[in-house]
């Protein structure tokens, strides 16, 4: 079982998933056992109830969501965040896990 579940979320789920890849070969390589996923806006109630991540993160195209998505986070008891732009950018995964793992250690 992973040590703990990172969904990221935006538009159709489809241009996190490259960032996911990233992610997932930065954890590889510090030994981390993370389960992290790309999923749609539309798709987060559901995921939350079902894989019921650790910390949900939003896309930057998608943060003026974060308001009404905070609430569902709220409800859920799981923190969240919007990606830096420039990390998402640059599909720096490293640098988005290691702001994922602050937010983590906040909870």
């Amino acid at each position: 079982m992973s040590e703990k579940t990172i969904m990221l979320a935006c538009s159709a789920g489809m241009s996190t998933s490259l960032l996911v890849s990233k992610m997932q070969a930065a954890a590889k390589e510090a030994g981390k056992d993370y389960q992290i996923f790309a999923t749609s806006t539309a798709d987060i109630d559901h995921q939350l109830e079902t894989a019921k991540p650790d910390v949900l993160l939003l896309g930057p195209q998608v943060a003026y969501m974060k308001a009404m998505v905070k609430k569902k986070t709220d409800q859920a008891g799981i923190p969240m965040d919007v990606i830096n732009m420039t990390d998402y950018g640059m599909m720096n995964g490293a640098k988005v896990l290691a702001a994922t793992e602050k937010i983590l250690e906040g909870k």
